[in-house]
Parts: C-alpha cells; structure tokens; sequence
C-alpha cells in the first residue's frame, strides 16, 4: 500500500511528461504508465509534431519478435538480420519511435526490445542519432492484459507514472473543440474526468471517453439526429453509468453551460429552474463549501444565497454542515431557517 501511494505521489501530468520527453527522449528511453483512456498516445504524438520529428509506432499486442529484431539472409557465409522498414527506415533520419502497450507484449516480444531500449540499436544497425523511443501502457492494477515486465527490461527505461490534471485537461479541450457543455460537466464535477477502472467490462469515464463522446455528439448534431434518446445512447455506451445519467440530464433540461459555483453563491437567481438541474448545482455547491472553497466570500453574499433558498434546500445544504456554513458567517441565515421550521 505504501509502495502504491508514493508512486502516486510521483507521478507527473500528461503536459510535464511531454516536456520530459522534449528533453531527453533522444538518449534516454521512457516508458508511460497509467490507467486506459489517459491520453497517452496522443501526447507522444503531439510531443513529436511540436519538434517537428516523424512519429512511428508499434503496437505491442500485434507483433512478434522477428518485427523487432528483424529476418535473417545469407551474405557471402554469414547471416545478416535486417531490420524492418519501420524501425530503421532508408533514411538515417531522426524520427519518434513510440512503442504502445508494452506491458502488454508477450515475454519474447519484450525480450527483442531490450537492445533498441538501452543502446538504440537492432542487432548491428544503430537507430539515427536524435531519434526518440517512447513506451507506453497500462498498469497491472488495470485490468487491462498486461503481463508483468521482467526486471531487465525495467531497469532499461524510465518510467514516468501519469496522473490526470483536470485544469490542464480543460486547456487541452478548448484547444481541441470539445463541446462547452462536456466542458462545464468537468469543470464543476472534476471526479467525472477519470474514473476508477471498473470490475466488469462496462464502459467508464476517462479523458478519451468524454472526448470521443464530444465528436458523436457533434457528428450526430450535424447529422440532425442529437435528441434525448440519442444523447442518453451515446452517453450511456462511452461513460460510468453516475456520470452519464447526470450529463443528460443536465442536458434535457437545457440549463447551457454551468457558470462558476461563485457565480451562484454572489447571484442565486442564477440557478437553473429545473429540479434535476437545480438540486445537481446545490449538491456541487455542497461540496464546494465542504472543500472550504467558499471562504473567500463575504458572510453577507452567504447569508443572501441561504435566504433566497427554499427550506428543504437550505436543510439539504446544511445538515451536517452548520459548522462549515458558521465559519463563512451564516449564523444569521441559520437562525432565521431554525425558527421557520421550529415554528412549523
């Protein structure tokens, strides 16, 4: 258990390990782990294209040894091994080789990569000199078929652990066109953007999933086709179950993007009219408040939102809260609630 929570502790976002690649990937060979759905690939590839290298890859589970180290032919009395194409291409350019699912290559497989991963080289033919070898992969903890890797080949990367960063997520999605509304979902619920690999085969909220349910709902938008009973599909076959009933709904009632939870503490009429959406906002709201986000508002904008809340509302945010709530000022709006009910 410790050793797992210092790993997390060290593990770096998808935008630092794109630096460290930037910096070293020509001499040193990494290797990615993290849960599926990160954005893994993506980032290799992008890393690449900002320094303007080529990016070649291998799927680890669709390979075997002899793509790696190459076929023998006789020259003269001996036996040659030549390399295949993709690996060492004709031109003695550099160029970003990125070796995916690693973890997942069958012993033999990873055994061929031992050499490309420490001297950048197959067999006699050395790689072009400032070329990259970047792996990448899935944790054992995953569920995801990966076999274990033997320590000879650990100790011939460096393995760089990935957490998600939702701030830098969010950057990444407007960059990317991701719809506003995926967007606001994250933003006010950041727990949503990676969810916990589940124990059945069933889909499951991570980076990829909200991006790739971003495009099927822009295709099916285009397409004329984007009702509730197409969002709710759609939703429903990319993500947790939690998350996607709560997007769609949020969605059916047509509340658009959700603003900043300070925004509806400073003006509650701000807050959606509809049930589902309303009580969604209050529950996040909850939570903000839990968290001590809300302590830098004045108690009279505390004291207004309470106020302007029906009574089951103001219960629902309170209970087992009064403390939290007195330290931001709202004995006021407590009190005026506790006689209301009392007199009730």
């Amino acid at each position: 258990m410790d050793g797992m929570r210092a790993a997390f502790d060290e593990a770096v976002t998808l935008r630092q390990a794109k630096k460290l690649i930037q910096c070293m990937a020509h001499e040193q060979s990494f290797l990615l782990l993290s849960a599926p759905g990160m954005g893994k690939s993506e980032m290799v590839y992008e890393a690449a294209r900002e320094v303007g290298l080529p990016c070649r890859s291998l799927l680890g589970t669709q390979i075997a040894p002899e793509d790696v180290s190459g076929v023998p032919r006789i020259v003269g009395e001996r036996s040659v091994f030549c390399p295949p194409r993709l690996l060492l291409p004709e031109k003695p350019e550099p160029f970003c080789l990125f070796l995916d699912e690693l973890p997942a290559c069958a012993p033999d497989v990873q055994k061929a990569f031992y050499s490309l991963l420490l001297e950048r080289r197959l067999g006699e033919h050395a790689l072009p000199p400032g070329t990259w070898v970047v792996a990448a992969g899935n944790r054992l903890q995953d569920r995801a078929l990966v076999r274990a890797m033997s320590s000879a080949l650990v100790n011939r990367v460096t393995i760089l652990q990935l957490r998600i960063d939702t701030d830098e997520w969010l950057v990444w999605a407007q960059q990317h066109g991701i719809r506003a509304e995926i967007r606001s979902f994250i933003r006010t619920i950041p727990d949503a953007l990676m969810r916990p690999v589940p124990a059945d085969p069933v889909p499951f909220s991570t980076p990829r999933a909200w991006a790739q349910l971003s495009r099927a709902l822009d295709l099916a938008e285009k397409a004329n086709l984007l009702g509730n009973d197409t969002r709710r599909a759609l939703a429903f076959g990319r993500l947790s179950p939690e998350d996607a009933v709560v997007f769609c709904a949020l969605a059916e009632e047509s509340i658009g993007a959700i603003l900043p939870l300070d925004d509806y503490l400073r003006r509650p009429e701000l807050l959606p009219k509809g049930d589902s959406a309303r009580w969604f906002v209050l529950d996040c709201i909850r939570q903000y408040v839990r968290d001590g986000r809300a302590a830098g508002l004045r108690p009279a904008v505390i004291n207004r939102f309470l106020r302007s809340l029906s009574s089951e509302h103001q219960l629902t945010l309170i209970t087992d809260m009064v403390e939290t709530w007195g330290a931001l000022g709202a004995d006021k709006a407590m009190f005026e609630l506790l006689r209301k009910v009392t007199a009730a």
